[in-house]
């Protein structure tokens, strides 16, 4: 290709004379077209700055919002009608209590939200239970960041208690829809189980009255015969 000279005008360039041969000058114009109007980029650019202020702010107003709920004090009310009041973030932990408190699952509802002004009665449960609960709640709500062996070191020793209470538990956490304080309990009545050899000593740990007859016992006993084979 021969070059030749050429005098170009172009946007805010200066007249420039130039020497090019006519494949660079299709390359130089296609770089003209696909290149944006310095005005466009800046406009861009104040408009992507402005939307990321406001998500910001947004975002922070959420959290602010949230901050709040969580720091609201609610009552709750056991079967023995004793009154409990308890942060809204750490009773939070149970789904039950924040069906009952009309929590919104969206995150645009929460900001109409108000905490209930009355007591939240929890029939099923009584106070000195639900005084253990708020105790397992306020701690895990409290020390999320601590060791997990921190962690399983309380849950073990918060689980040491007799066996009325431990079933109490059971059905308090059931109820009121808390899985880590249901598996805690749940997994504590299973560690005892396994300590136990025979059916009789599982009766004998947990009180358990056999209502069997001896012809029923034996009954039973050939019947599941492939239990003690294995």
């Amino acid at each position: 290709h021969v070059p030749f000279r050429l005098t170009l005008t172009l946007h805010s360039f200066p007249i420039l004379p130039l020497s090019v041969s006519p494949r660079f000058l299709s390359f130089f114009f296609f770089l003209m077209i696909r290149r944006p109007p310095r005005s466009t980029l800046s406009s861009s650019s104040a408009a992507s700055d402005v939307y990321k202020r406001q998500y910001q702010r947004r975002v922070r107003g959420l959290q602010l919002i949230h901050m709040a709920h969580n720091d609201a004090d609610i009552v709750l009310r056991s079967k023995d009608e004793r009154e409990f009041k308890v942060k809204f973030g750490i009773a939070l932990m149970s789904e039950t209590i924040k069906a009952l408190a009309s929590y919104p699952e969206e995150v645009e509802e929460q900001e109409e939200w108000n905490p209930p002004q009355s007591a939240i009665p929890l029939p099923p449960v009584e106070g000195n239970i639900l005084e253990k609960v708020i105790e397992y709640c306020t701690y895990h709500s409290e020390n999320q960041e601590a060791k997990e062996d921190e962690r399983d070191a309380w849950d073990k020793k918060f689980a040491q208690v007799d066996d009325d209470t431990l079933f109490s538990l059971i059905l308090a956490a059931n109820y009121l829809d808390i899985k880590p304080l249901l598996d805690l309990t749940c997994k504590t009545v299973a560690g005892y189980i396994r300590e136990c050899k025979t059916p009789q000593e599982i009766r004998r740990r947990f009180n358990i009255k056999n209502d069997f007859t001896p012809e029923e016992e034996e009954e039973v006993r050939k019947e599941n015969a492939w239990c003690e084979e294995r």
